[in-house]
């Protein structure tokens, strides 16, 4: 059977992608749980190594937990604090207060990190991709623990925490934490209640989450002036709440408990999710007159204030916990408290590392625990006989000594055992991937032929030899993987179908083909080069380097083939290095100089906002003179408006400003212009399609090239409302950098489609990485999923921010399509096609290789899995780009002009 390189590439993509997606079901691990089912609770509870021996009372009282969302550490302990928390830094100081620098781990977003403060256990690294939309939490916390107990609780801020603890607090008030135009309102929404709860009696935790810190951050980074006046803002909160409970201290009763504390950081570029120090390193602030004067800042893991407060609050530390609890809140309690509170967090984590670990016995941290829950035994006996001697003191010393290494062993143990790898899931995801590449591989010189036809032979196939003994392999290799792993894994309930198409497929694999062409293993093999490297972390982090240099070398690729009368095509080249050259200095990515001043900072500081209005401007101009030359004299007219609109919605919300304007007005959102450019973008796209609708009807091939540009202008238009400012330039270039390709190299030169592909597709990657992206999830820009909206909104949001994020590789494509179409043979399109796929196939299937032999890497989760991601994603919209293609394809016989 033989189908169309297109068809074929788009069904190979479609698999790889289902391939991946088991793959990562595999990679991604379930977080560490004990196999208890239940919560635990107070009966539970073990009794003190000597019997007979009650709880412990409760340490606090009343506690309420400020959480202010983007709290860097340095905004309260760094050089700065004094003037932005100046009561807080006060308190620091010379109050009765504990301070901290709590570590979160990553992800460094709002979602798992809350999971981790309220139940101690280290969420998973896919909790990432479900913090848009968040269920309710079901393992063991200290939210649901206080409920089972009674307490009295009161929620106001981030709804986030009402969709994790539906029906736990007896009152809230909850405010979207996605729309991030607000940073005034999310705010006030919270503080309004205020006055009226510290003034009742009739709650024992108060919890509050401000967003409004996080916001800023998003819209204009660390540095902006906004940053300031919120967090004098909070310190003013912080200052009302704190002087209420002291008001309302009364003798006899439990002291208070004040917590300030972030729920991850922030980094230079004002997001969030990756793992770099600013992102990572949270202010966590104690107060209770229970505590004595404490200075320096300690620094702790972000899980152990979940266990701090259970015990703190007389409740069951949860099961999942792997944090321990601060000895520096146990120091005022008498010597036998201390060790029971430390042996039952002992005890907690005993069981998990015992249901967590097969070998755990052989375990420092459990022998450790061990042994000082027996010397703790023999020292209950002495100190109930009633022996009061320094000796007592001594012993009892060393055995909180002992407890605090077990505790410390232990937690890292169990930190360290992030999760289980389904290795069976991740096997076949691999195998099924490489087997699609291989056939990807060897259909090369069929879909690189001028009738662009694969030949698929099904019979001969199933009654070839490979196909039995890989038959024989796959299930000796099922039988080791599910006895290995003591259980039935998770792929021997799908049908056998499933598995009988796989191994035919490798079969396939294995059928003679015919051999490769200098240009087939050129593309092999320039690509494998890119994937190879991407093992070294220090490569995924600053990958954007190695994608520069490939673009220099396909840039100078035209000057072994340009005549000497065709000086046009000789001086797009080095025009284009200095293009990209440019463009590099806008935004400093990666991780090693992401620190460095680049140009987009210089651009967005308010002394430079008229060279960024003027910039912006000049690029809006260009624009529409490269976009608008082949489309319709509606489209003109609706591009031309829709790009004022653009430059008036960057001037409503601040980033730039008109001549006219004398007097810095207050910034707003914008809603309203951006709207106005989203009506045009509708209308362009509208009258693209009718085009391309036209021309399938009467075979017009000029109406289809016209339609296929105007969708093009149409994203292209979205884009440039979504991109901030300092990046018009990004766009601007890229545009720029398409025509004199188009104009003077591609077409003179008579490039071939496989070509003109990869020089698209390895634009389309610089362009990525020119706006400010890498491989770190802490570099997406999530407040343009929010542009010209006045709410949250799921679908849109999730939208508006993948395409800004991939408007690189979009774009490109989008325009590779529109080249194809017009200046090609009708095989052209079937030829970009299949190359897409293969130039995404190639690194992807390789770097699922790389992560799975270093799975056990130091980085493996703050360098590698984020680039994971990204490589499902790109091969996800390389799919979707494919799918398009293929559907545009043009008809055999039909003629172009």
């Amino acid at each position: 059977m033989k189908v169309r390189s297109s068809v074929f590439a788009c069904f190979i993509l479609v698999c790889e992608v289902l391939g991946v997606a088991l793959f990562l079901r595999g990679f991604f691990p379930a977080p560490v749980k004990s196999t208890l089912s239940s919560n635990s609770r107070l009966s539970e509870l073990p009794p003190e190594p000597r019997p007979n021996a009650s709880l412990p009372p409760r340490l606090f009282g009343r506690v309420v937990l400020m959480l202010v969302d983007a709290l860097r550490e340095d905004f309260l302990f760094g050089p700065n604090g004094r003037s932005f928390m100046p009561y807080t830094r006060h308190l620091v100081e010379r109050g009765s207060a504990h301070s901290y620098v709590a570590k979160a781990r990553a992800p460094t977003v709002t979602m798992p990190r809350i999971k981790a403060l309220t139940s101690g256990s280290i969420p998973g690294f896919i909790d990432v991709v479900v913090n848009l939309n968040s269920h309710a939490l079901q393992e063991d916390n200290l939210v649901s623990q206080a409920k089972a107990a009674g307490k009295r609780m009161i929620f106001y801020g981030d709804d986030t925490w009402l969709k994790l603890f539906p029906k736990h607090f007896q009152e809230s008030d909850g405010t979207t934490s996605f729309f991030v135009s607000d940073y005034t309102e999310v705010d006030n929404n919270v503080t309004r209640h205020l006055d009226s709860t510290l003034r009742r009696d009739d709650w024992d935790m108060l919890i509050l989450h401000y967003l409004g810190l996080d916001h800023i951050g998003h819209i204009s980074g660390p540095h902006s002036s906004l940053v300031q006046p919120k967090l004098l803002e909070m310190d003013d909160v912080f200052k009302k709440i704190h002087s209420s409970l002291v008001s309302k201290e009364a003798d006899g009763s439990p002291p208070y408990l004040l917590v300030l504390c972030g729920d991850h950081g922030m980094s230079e570029m004002g997001s969030h999710g990756g793992s770099s120090e600013p992102e990572v390193n949270t202010a966590l602030l104690l107060v209770s007159p229970a505590f004595r004067r404490k200075g320096t800042p300690l620094a702790v893991e972000q899980v152990d204030l979940a266990p701090t407060l259970a015990l703190g609050l007389g409740l069951p530390v949860s099961q999942n916990s792997v944090g321990r609890v601060l000895p520096q809140i146990l120091e005022e309690l008498p010597l036998r408290d201390q060790l029971r509170l430390l042996h039952l967090n002992g005890h907690q984590l005993s069981l998990l590392l015992r249901d967590s670990l097969p070998h755990y016995q052989q375990d420092p941290g459990w022998e450790q625990f061990r042994v000082a829950e027996k010397a703790h035994g023999s020292w209950v006996k002495l100190y109930l006989e009633g022996n009061a001697s320094e000796i007592l003191q001594n012993v009892g010393q060393k055995v909180l000594k002992q407890y605090l290494q077990a505790l410390a062993s232990m937690s890292a143990a169990l930190s360290r055992q992030l999760g289980r790898y389904d290795m069976y899931s991740m096997v076949v995801g691999l195998g099924l991937v490489f087997q699609l590449l291989v056939v990807l591989v060897l259909s090369m010189p069929e879909s690189l032929s001028g009738a662009a036809l694969v030949d698929v032979p099904l019979l001969p196939v199933l009654l070839s030899l490979p196909f039995y003994l890989l038959c024989l392999l796959l299930a000796a290799l099922h039988v080791w993987l599910c006895t290995a792993a003591r259980s039935t894994c998770f792929l021997c309930a799908l049908p056998w179908g499933l598995a009988f198409t796989a191994v035919a497929v490798t079969a396939r694999c294995l059928w003679p083909r015919s051999s490769f062409s200098e240009l087939d293993w050129l593309l092999l093999l320039g690509t494998l080069g890119h994937a190879l490297l991407l093992g070294s972390s220090s490569f995924v982090e600053e990958e954007h380097q190695l994608q520069h240099n490939k673009d220099s070398l396909v840039t100078f690729k035209p000057w072994t083939d340009v005549k000497a009368e065709k000086w046009l095509a000789l001086a797009t080249p080095p025009f284009t290095l200095l293009c990209c050259r440019l463009l590099r200095s806008l935004n400093q990515t990666g991780v090693q100089w992401a620190h460095l001043p680049d140009l987009g900072h210089w651009l967005n500081s308010s002394e430079h906002k008229a060279a960024l209005s003027l910039v912006a401007a000049v690029c809006l101009l260009l624009i529409y003179f490269l976009v608008q030359r082949k489309c319709s004299l509606v489209s003109k007219a609706a591009l031309g408006l829709g790009l004022v609109g653009v430059y008036t919605y960057r001037a409503a919300i601040g980033n730039v400003s008109f001549p006219w304007q004398h007097s810095t007005r207050h910034a707003e959102k914008g809603t309203v212009e951006a709207r106005f450019v989203y009506v045009f973008v509708l209308g362009i796209l509208f009258s693209g399609t009718k085009d391309l609708l036209r021309s399938q009807l009467s075979s017009a091939p000029r109406l289809r090239t016209r339609g296929l540009w105007e969708v093009y202008a149409g994203l292209v238009l979205l884009v440039a409302l979504l991109f901030r400012a300092h990046n018009l330039p990004v766009l601007c270039g890229s545009l720029l950098v398409q025509e004199l390709m188009s104009r003077f190299v591609w077409s003179r030169l008579h490039y071939d489609a496989a070509q003109v592909t990869i020089m698209h597709y390895w634009f389309g990657q610089a362009a990525f990485y020119f706006q400010g992206n890498s491989n770190n999830i802490g570099t997406i820009d999530i407040s343009v999923g929010f542009v010209g909206l006045d709410s949250y909104v799921e679908a849109p949001a999730v939208f508006l921010t993948a395409l800004s994020t991939f408007s690189g590789p979009t774009l490109w494509s989008a325009h590779l399509l529109c080249y194809l179409s017009r200046h090609s043979s009708p095989a052209a399109v079937s030829h970009g096609c299949y190359v897409l796929a293969l130039l995404c196939s190639v690194p992807c299937a390789l770097f699922l290789l790389l992560i799975t032999t270093l799975r056990y890497h130091l980085f493996i989760w703050s360098v590698f899995s984020p680039k994971l991601l990204y490589e499902a994603l790109q091969l996800l919209l390389t799919a979707g780009v494919c799918l398009v293609y293929t559907a545009m394809e043009t008809k055999p016989g039909l003629n172009q002009d």
